[in-house]
């Protein structure tokens, strides 16, 4: 399925519905979970755009993509859902997700790892880092608020 920047970054683990400022699973804020359907195409680029630049900023110093199509393919063979509008660098993020608790050959999907890393840590690592500058940002947009 082919999808755009205004894309939902949705994963179907909701937390705001329990009460966070930032969901737990696509990192949006509440608020902008609330009003997801009723945000233009333009206001829901901004949000992606947002989560794209944080994931990017965290997965760019561990990984990089050696050859993108290859990425895109596997990515397709294997039926794991990504949004091919956004830099492949965010695309591992959902490969991470997608994956779970397998340890995964990564060269075979075109990535390059430019650090070592437990590949059972590594995704609740990065996960937690983009759920720390979700948060940070949240806290900073509502304190000048």
């Amino acid at each position: 399925m082919f999808k755009t920047r205004s894309t939902t970054p949705c994963l179907g683990i909701c937390s705001t519905t329990y009460g966070d400022d930032v969901c737990k699973g696509c990192k949006r804020f509440v608020h902008e979970v609330i009003s997801w359907n009723k945000y233009s195409s333009h206001e829901k680029e901004l949000v992606n755009s947002r989560l794209e630049e944080f994931k990017v900023l965290i997965l760019k110093e561990r990984f990089a993509i050696e050859d993108p199509e290859i990425f895109k393919l596997k990515l397709n063979e294997n039926a794991i859902n990504f949004n091919n509008a956004l830099d492949p660098l965010t695309w591992i993020f959902d490969l991470l997700r997608a994956a779970g608790s397998q340890n995964l050959d990564l060269s075979q999907f075109g990535i390059k790892v430019l650090i070592n890393y437990d590949p059972k840590k590594i995704k609740d690592e990065i996960n937690d880092e983009l759920l720390e500058l979700s948060e940070a940002h949240h806290q900073r947009y509502f304190k000048k608020l």
